[in-house]
């Protein structure tokens, strides 16, 4: 059973009114879709209220109140402004953050007028995160799933998920891709990573990204975590562009390709379980990480 708490509408509206009573005229609505870490509202036309679903991702808000700041002015293209930070009570248990709206649509590709313009804004910004200072960023670790720490934490799960998925995939292809991702380690000084490139947090308007979103699972490490993008959503010559964009070694892309197949396998194996509709979706990317040769 999922422990992610049901937000509603009158959840929020009652914290606003108790916590930041400035703001409590202010209408409320539910963001759709919302997000999974955290669930997110409205605020009045200018402000998003955004509230940890389950306690293991709690300590995001904290993080994000201190690092959108820092990070804003480096960066290439516009993040979340943290304005307030709310706290845990009677009718909820968690710290909540509030920000500034940022007007855009979760990126998909019948909205991108240029795909390959999209990835090469995509791989600026995250060379601008690449760039960022890192002194005080926490590394990874717990408090963001590991995102830019060692992939081999996942080891057993994947090879589980491969055993799992064995009448429909290459077991021993998985299996090289992985031991192949699990040979190298980020080697130079940690680097800012966001943790969770996926178009869900990326913002388009009029056919281009303009914004990037959610930083719950931020810290400093390897950035192989943050290309896992170049499978699941860029194609052909865009995701060409994406990697020759970026001024990475073989053995990162190798990592990015062992972070992607942990991810559509263990989605795979999800949704192959529920019967999810989306599952066709899924064994695509997974059947594309697989077959394509760095």
């Amino acid at each position: 059973m999922s422990d992610r708490l049901d937000i509603s509408e009158p959840l929020v509206r009652a914290l606003i009114a108790d916590q930041f009573p400035q703001w409590a005229a202010l209408p409320v609505r539910k963001v759709v879709p919302g997000g999974w870490d955290n669930q997110t509202f409205r605020l009045g036309e200018t402000m998003s209220v955004r509230l940890p679903s389950a306690g293991s991702y709690a300590a995001q808000v904290a993080k994000e109140q201190q690092i959108l700041p820092v990070l804003a002015p480096q960066l290439s293209l516009p993040i979340p402004t943290a304005l307030a930070k709310g706290q845990a009570s009677s009718h909820y248990p968690f710290a909540f953050g509030i920000y500034g709206w940022i007007t855009g649509e979760p990126a998909m590709a019948a909205q991108i007028a240029d795909m390959t313009g999209f990835a090469d804004r995509l791989a600026g910004f995250i060379q601008s995160l690449h760039r960022a200072e890192t002194a005080g960023g926490p590394p990874a670790g717990p408090h963001n799933f590991h995102r830019g720490g060692d992939l081999g934490i996942y080891s057993a799960e994947t090879v589980a998920a491969i055993a799992e998925l064995a009448d429909e995939i290459d077991g021993n292809v998985a299996t090289a891709i992985w031991n192949e991702a699990l040979s190298s380690h980020w080697v130079r000084p940690p680097v800012w990573v966001h943790g969770d490139i996926a178009p869900g947090n990326l913002l388009v308007a009029d056919g281009q990204l303009v914004a990037v979103i959610d930083f719950g699972t931020a810290a400093i490490g390897d950035p192989a975590c943050d290309l896992v993008i170049a499978w699941n959503f860029l194609h052909g010559e865009a995701r060409a562009r994406f990697r020759t964009a970026l001024p990475l070694d073989d053995t990162t892309w190798q990592r990015a390709r062992g972070w992607a197949l942990w991810k559509a396998l263990i989605t795979t194996v999800d949704m192959r379980r529920s019967g999810a509709p989306a599952l066709d979706g899924q064994r695509r990317i997974l059947a594309v990480i697989l077959s394509e040769k760095l």
